[in-house]
């Protein structure tokens, strides 16, 4: 094998197609756009997503449903029995970032009952739902916001 012997295999490299070079070459004339319409045009082959001809749109046809809490992302939770890897017996949002419970982007936690806990915590300024704050207290813990 030499340098200068080397070229790609067989059918490896295909020859761009030159379009509207006359009616000989089968890509005449509208060069395979067809005629008229916004895909024949220069620069207007491309519509909008969701655009539907004219027709009103299905994102303004359907009606709007639900609702997109904003504080939701900033908002961590944290289950219950997790609650065994924070180090103290005191568990407020600087501990459960120590643990590593809680992502860097959180600004507030929310601590959901899965699982059990087996010692005593005392829980400040973190949030608490009702079935958690039942578990933490009958473990002898305490919750305060």
């Amino acid at each position: 094998m030499r340098l200068n012997t080397l070229k790609p295999a067989e059918g490896a490299r295909k020859e761009r197609t030159r379009v509207g070079r006359g009616i000989g070459s089968g890509l005449g004339k509208t060069a395979g756009r067809g005629h008229k319409g916004s895909y024949a045009r220069a620069g207007k082959g491309k519509i909008k997503a969701g655009f539907e001809g004219g027709q009103t749109p299905m994102q303004r046809r359907l009606p709007k449903v639900g609702f997109r809490s904003l504080t939701a992302k900033d908002t961590a939770e944290v289950l219950l029995y997790k609650l065994a890897l924070v180090e103290g017996d005191v568990v407020d949002f600087a501990t459960l970032k120590a643990a590593k419970l809680v992502s860097s982007t959180a600004k507030r936690a929310k601590i959901v009952k899965k699982g059990d806990i087996a010692r005593k915590l005392t829980v400040k300024g973190v949030h608490v739902t009702a079935g958690a704050k039942a578990a933490i207290e009958a473990a002898g813990g305490s919750v305060e916001e």
